[in-house]
Order: C-alpha cells, then structure tokens, then sequence
C-alpha cells in the first residue's frame, strides 16, 4: 500500500493505493496521527483503494473521532462500488461523510 499525504492549512488529505488490510490499516492509522495538531480536516482519497477490512473502518471511525475532537470534519473520497458497498453494509456510509 502506497500513501501520500498533502497539508494544506488546516486540512490533510491522505491518497491512498493499494489494499486496506488488517496487514497495512496501521500505515495509514500512523500518517494520520503524524500530522500536526493544528490539522482539524481529515481526507482519506479511496480512489486508488478496491478493499477495505474492518482493519482499515476502524481506521476511519478513530480518524473522524480525531477531527471531531479538534473541531474540524472528516470524509472518505471517491471509493470504489466495492467500497462502497462495505460502507453501506456497515452502516458507516450513514455515520461518515463519503463524497462519490
């Protein structure tokens, strides 16, 4: 899995390719929690993304319960229908804002 990270201001969005598993959810837990406590708007890009387990929804759940925390909003870009389909499955395309 590959990511990338782009701050600007008071947003971080994070592009990221490959799987979202048990294996490598914890890379992207890690570059969230790298960014500075002044980033308050979270973005997970999920175009390059075409599984996710429940690994990686944890990651999401702990990263908009961070943004909330600093005052500032979360939400998961462009996923795939696969994706998509676990979002809604879960319940969490209800709780997350998904931006398709």
């Amino acid at each position: 899995m590959e990511i990338r990270t782009n701050v600007e201001g008071t947003r971080a969005t994070f592009e990221v390719d490959g799987k979202l598993t048990v294996q490598t959810a914890p890379e992207l837990e890690a570059a969230i929690g790298a960014v500075s406590e002044e980033v308050c708007d979270l973005a997970v890009d999920l175009t390059g993304v075409d599984y996710v387990s429940s690994a990686g929804l944890r990651v999401f759940v702990a990263a908009e319960k961070l943004s909330m925390s600093r005052g500032g909003s979360f939400c998961l870009l462009h996923p795939h229908d696969d994706v998509m389909e676990v979002l809604e499955m879960t319940g969490l395309s209800e709780v997350l804002t998904v931006e398709r």
